[in-house]
């Protein structure tokens, strides 16, 4: 691991700047009103800073203003109410099934109205036994109230100083997890590569690069100031962020027959060279997306061009040595990877010169492309939708009640005296913070919450304990503060970890000498709070992985149905305009990463409930397999050449075919008659009569050594095109045998 660019990678990235902001917007008011004397009085000033930093999410600044504004109407209410009603045990439990299903029920709206509400239940639950202090309801929640506002106002002051700083730092972030892809890409060149293993890393990594892709895509194609190219910044992040989708097909296009390639080539070192140059080039892509992230000048780690060319006469070298007429057809293979890296080189030596080149120059950008196409429409909020999810069908309800429940039976517990439990609240915010609407991750939280609050609490007793010089204090505070909001995202257990510690270090301001109680306390509370969440998610209306294992196929098959169309019908020199092209990769890549991420949570479902797990994983790599074969024949598709020697049609037809009877069996779980059987629909190639022709003149002729990296014969073209059919062709038989399974 290079230790020195992980630490510019934290650095420059959105979460320590997030960190630093969020920490800084807490401390500089909170050191103020201690000068002032007055800081126990305003205790809840900080506390209300914290908690609508919490609600701040990636995106838009109109979506990002509205939801701050939202939720800080929704602050000032809750802790109004529950300040008022805090001495009615009673209606205590009237509130939580009310503001309980309530303000679950807004993440129908989405994550971001979805972490609203979640935030305003742990508000709720902070004022459920009353604040500390001695003050009324009424001051509470205006002084909770202002710390808020104090945020919001820190908010519109950072986004007007720096209007493109997050988007710089998310565009910086996709390069860096495509750097981390081709590094694992990398692996399939070494010498016993351990398939399975890597595959799985995949799945999960292209799990993230579409999720933070989409929430780029949000922040990107939907902030006016870039949309518009009303400035030459904007104009270089957005070609920035195009280029990295391009780059990540390249990527995503890049997968070949490694068990065939390792057969052919397992013994020669040229594999082992290719891995050690796709590791350079993911470093390049790592600093590409630090320079990104920190809005720095950046220039070449290592000089691409000198080494792909050392790296292309080493294989023209052994090509010269070893190539004959049964080895042939291998050679194109390894050829075409050349090209493939080639291509991925040129790609960042590109973007090398986008983002070095003078701002000024950047006017001429345009990307031609109707943006508004590749984001989701803003919905507005329709009050019978959420009358309409008020159903045991939808998943939202059913994690309402459950959460809704959770909190009751916290706060029941709570009441028992033998318990001596003194602080509901955090029973109240741990079962809010760990259970989610799917079990798997429910289950992962509740063991990171576990994890991390242990080892908080004992660090947060020894610093408490032998500590005591105030200004050491304060600083541990701040970094831990600062810390906490930067692993939130993922980190999770770190970041519970420093929360635990600078919870500790408050209650010890508050109460000096009271730091045994309240470690004792932290980790029994969590505890509860632990089983109860256990129990509940497992016993009431727990939603599985499996139930969607259906909806998300059908969803694939069609989304890289109509990819697959979309390319061949350009190969077939039809009027495809690129957008079309494009939006159809975006929703198969959507598609797949959704069925990706579904199979990886069905892995943390209990064993009686991964149904189907060993044919659900057999389709999932399949699938990855198809896209990824697709996305190659892509690149045949685009250089606009005529391959009539390939009968694209009846390959067309043939793997439609296959994808046709999935579909039917997964709709109808019981096909008709005709579709039963694969119907055998043959082509008309005359790939193999070239092939053999060629094989022919090597046999009989001197060998011709042609040495130009970026030309590649059209015979090598058309042997790789009728392969990569082929392939496709495999795996859309093997989903529709896989699909047979699943009903």
């Amino acid at each position: 691991m290079n230790y020195t660019s992980e630490l510019k990678k934290f650095v420059t990235s959105q979460y320590i700047y997030s960190g630093v902001r969020i920490a800084l917007a807490v401390v500089i008011p909170s050191i103020i009103l201690a000068y002032l004397g007055v800081l126990k009085q305003f205790f809840l000033f900080p506390l209300g800073t914290i908690f609508l930093a919490l609600t701040d999410m990636p995106g838009p600044f109109h979506r990002r203003r509205n939801s701050l504004i939202l939720a800080l109407f929704f602050y000032f209410s809750i802790s109004l109410v529950a300040g008022l009603l805090k001495d009615f045990p009673i209606l205590i439990f009237l509130e939580i099934i009310i503001f309980g299903l309530f303000f679950t029920m807004l993440g129908i709206y989405g994550k971001r109205l979805d972490i609203v509400g979640s935030l305003t239940l742990v508000v709720f639950a902070i004022f459920i036994d009353g604040a500390p202090g001695v003050h009324s309801a009424l001051w509470n929640a205006c002084v909770f109230s202002l710390g808020a506002a104090w945020f919001f106002i820190v908010f519109l002051l950072v986004t007007v100083l720096k209007p493109y700083k997050l988007a710089e730092q998310m565009i910086g972030e996709n390069y860096i997890e495509l750097g981390k892809y081709l590094r694992l890409k990398s692996q399939f060149y070494l010498k016993n590569p351990d398939f399975e293993a890597i595959y799985s890393q995949i799945f999960g990594l292209e799990v993230r690069i579409k999720e933070h892709q989409e929430a780029t895509r949000e922040v990107v194609f939907k902030t006016r100031q870039m949309v518009r190219e009303s400035t030459s910044t904007s104009r270089l992040l957005m070609q920035l962020f195009l280029n990295s989708f391009d780059l990540h097909e390249m990527l995503i296009l890049s997968t070949n027959d490694y068990k065939k390639l390792q057969k052919s080539f397992g013994d020669k070192e040229i594999l082992e060279k290719i891995n050690l140059y796709l590791n350079k080039l993911s470093n390049e892509l790592i600093n590409i997306g630090i320079s990104i992230q920190g809005g720095m000048k950046a220039s070449p780690i290592i000089n691409i061009s000198d080494e792909l060319h050392q790296l292309h006469e080493e294989f023209f070298e052994l090509r010269n040595k070893e190539m004959n007429a049964e080895t042939l057809e291998n050679f194109m293979i390894l050829r075409q990877i050349f090209l493939r890296i080639t291509e991925i080189s040129d790609e960042i030596q590109t973007i090398y010169k986008l983002k070095t080149q003078n701002i000024k120059l950047v006017k001429s950008l345009s990307t031609g492309l109707d943006l508004e196409k590749f984001v989701t429409k803003d919905e507005k909020l329709n009050h019978k939708v959420f009358i309409n999810n008020f159903s045991l069908k939808s998943n939202h309800f059913r994690h309402a009640i459950r959460i809704t429940l959770a909190m009751m039976i916290g706060y029941a517990i709570s009441k028992f005296q033998f318990l001596n439990i003194h602080k509901v609240y955090w029973i109240l915010i741990t079962i809010l913070a760990i259970m989610r609407p799917v079990y798997s991750i429910t289950k992962r939280r509740n063991i990171l919450r576990i994890y991390g609050t242990v080892a908080g609490a004992i660090v947060g007793f020894v610093i408490v304990y032998y500590i005591t010089n105030p200004i050491v204090l304060l600083g541990i505070f701040l970094v831990c503060l600062m810390l906490t909001f930067s692993l939130l995202k993922d980190k999770y257990a770190w970041a519970v970890f420093f929360m635990t510690v600078y919870i500790f270090l408050i209650f010890d301001f508050m109460k000096p000498g009271n730091f045994n109680d309240i470690f004792l306390e932290r980790l029994f509370d969590t505890l509860i709070a632990a089983v109860i969440v256990f129990l509940v998610s497992y016993l009431v209306l727990p939603v599985w992985e499996h139930q969607k294992n259906k909806t998300l196929i059908l969803k694939y098959i069609k989304a890289n149905d109509k990819y697959f169309n979309r390319i061949i019908d350009i190969l077939n020199q039809k009027n495809i305009e690129i957008q079309d092209y494009k939006m159809s990769r975006k929703e198969a890549i959507i598609s797949l990463a959704n069925l990706s991420d579904n199979f990886q949570k069905m892995l943390s479902d209990p064993k009686d409930q991964q149904k189907n797990l060993e044919n659900i994983h057999l389709f999932v790599t399949t699938a990855h397999l198809f896209t990824a074969y697709v996305a190659s024949l892509s690149q045949y598709a685009l250089k606009g050449e005529n391959y009539s020697e390939i009968d694209l049609s009846g390959w067309k037809n043939k793997i439609n075919n296959e994808l046709i009877i999935a579909k039917s069996i997964l709709e109808n779980e019981k096909p008709e008659e005709k579709n039963t059987l694969s119907l055998e629909i043959s082509t008309a190639d005359q790939v193999d009569e070239l092939l053999e022709k060629r094989k022919k003149e090597i046999r009989e002729e001197e060998f011709l050594d042609r040495r130009d990296p970026k030309v590649i014969s059209h015979l090598t073209e058309l042997k790789n095109i009728k392969e990569l059919l082929e392939l496709i062709y495999n795996e859309a038989r093997e989903q529709r045998k896989i699909a047979k399974k699943l009903i």
